[in-house]
C-alpha cells in the first residue's frame, strides 16, 4: 500500500467515523426529548368534581352553581332540564318546579376524569311572614316605651298642632287615656310604624266623645310620613270618624282594615272636632 493509498484510506475512515458519531447524537437526542422535563413530577392527582348551588333570591327558578372542583381544567355541565355548559361555574333557569340532576364532570391534562351528580330540588320558597306593626305608647300610659320611659304621649308629638292630654277617667285600658279637648288643636302623630307592602291588616282602637255639643274624633292611616296636614288625602289608606256620642263614659270600639299598598312603614294621625274626646288603647293585626 502506498503512502498515498493509506491517507485515502484513513480519510475515508474518518468520515464514516464522523456519520456514525453523528447517527449516535441523533438517536441520543431523540432519547433523551422522551425523558421528564427538568422539575417534573409524576401526576399523582387525579381530577375531583365538585360544585355547590345557590337559588336566586330574585328568581326561585334560577340557580347558580359554583364549581369546586380540583386538579381540573375541563368542566362539562349537564344541568338536568337539556342544557349543558362547558363553563367553570354556569348559571340556569328552570322553566318549572322539580327535581333536576345536575352532573359535572371534570378532567385534567392527561385526560383523566371524575364525575359528580346532585339532584337540584326547584320549589318556590314560602313567603316571609308578613310584619305586625307595634304602636309604642298604644294605650298612653307612663314608662311603657322599650327603655322603660315615656309619658304616654311622647311616640305621638308633633309639629302639627299641640300635645295631646292624657286622662284617667274614663279609661279603656289600664290607668290613662287620650284627651282632645273641644278646641280640636290637639294631634296625636306617630310614624314609622313597619309593614309588609300589600298586605291586609286591621287597626283597632276605642273612643268616646262628650254627648255635647256635636263633636267627632278621626283617626287617620297614612301610607309613609307626612310633612303638613294638606298632605292627609293623599296619604290616606283608610280612615274613621268617629261620632257616637250615646254616653261619655262608654268607649266604642273600632276595626279599621286597610291595605298598605306600596308602603314599608304607616303613620297615625289621629284628630277631633267640636266636642271633648278620648281614645285609648290602639293596636294592628293582620287582618
Amino acid at each position: 500500500m502506498t503512502h498515498l493509498s493509506y491517507i485515502k484510506n484513513s480519510s475515508k475512515l474518518a468520515k464514516a467515523f464522523l456519520c456514525l458519531f453523528a447517527m449516535t447524537l441523533t438517536v441520543s437526542c431523540d432519547f433523551e426529548y422522551e425523558l421528564p422535563e427538568a422539575g417534573s413530577i409524576t401526576d399523582i392527582t387525579a381530577p375531583m368534581a365538585s360544585f355547590s348551588a345557590s337559588q336566586s333570591e330574585d328568581n326561585y327558578l334560577s340557580y347558580s352553581f359554583s364549581n369546586l372542583s380540583s386538579s381540573a381544567i375541563n368542566f362539562e355541565w349537564d344541568l338536568g332540564d337539556g342544557n349543558t355548559s362547558t363553563s367553570k361555574d354556569v348559571s340556569n333557569t328552570y322553566v318549572s318546579e322539580g327535581s333536576y340532576v345536575v352532573v359535572l364532570t371534570v378532567s385534567d391534562a392527561l385526560g383523566a376524569k371524575n364525575t359528580i351528580s346532585k339532584i337540584v330540588t326547584v320549589v318556590k320558597p314560602p313567603a316571609p311572614a308578613a310584619k305586625v306593626p307595634t304602636v309604642l305608647e298604644a294605650s298612653f300610659e307612663d314608662n311603657t316605651l322599650p327603655d322603660g320611659t315615656g309619658d304616654g304621649r311622647d311616640s305621638w308629638r308633633n309639629d302639627f298642632g299641640g300635645v295631646i292630654q292624657i286622662t284617667s277617667s274614663p279609661v279603656q285600658d289600664g290607668k290613662q287615656a287620650a284627651k282632645f279637648p273641644s278646641a280640636g288643636d290637639r294631634v296625636a302623630y306617630q310614624s314609622g310604624l313597619e309593614v309588609t307592602p300589600n298586605t291586609d291588616y286591621v287597626i283597632t282602637y276605642y273612643y268616646t266623645i262628650k254627648t255635647s255639643p256635636e263633636g267627632s274624633i278621626t283617626l287617620n292611616v297614612l301610607g309613609g310620613t307626612i310633612g303638613s296636614l294638606s298632605e292627609v288625602s293623599s296619604k290616606s289608606l283608610a280612615s274613621h270618624v268617629g261620632t257616637d256620642q250615646t254616653d261619655a263614659n262608654t268607649y266604642v270600639k273600632v276595626d279599621l282594615e286597610f291595605n298598605s299598598g306600596a308602603n314599608d312603614a304607616i303613620s297615625l294621625l289621629i284628630t277631633n272636632e267640636g266636642s271633648e274626646s278620648r281614645l285609648d288603647n290602639v293596636s294592628i293585626d293582620l287582618k
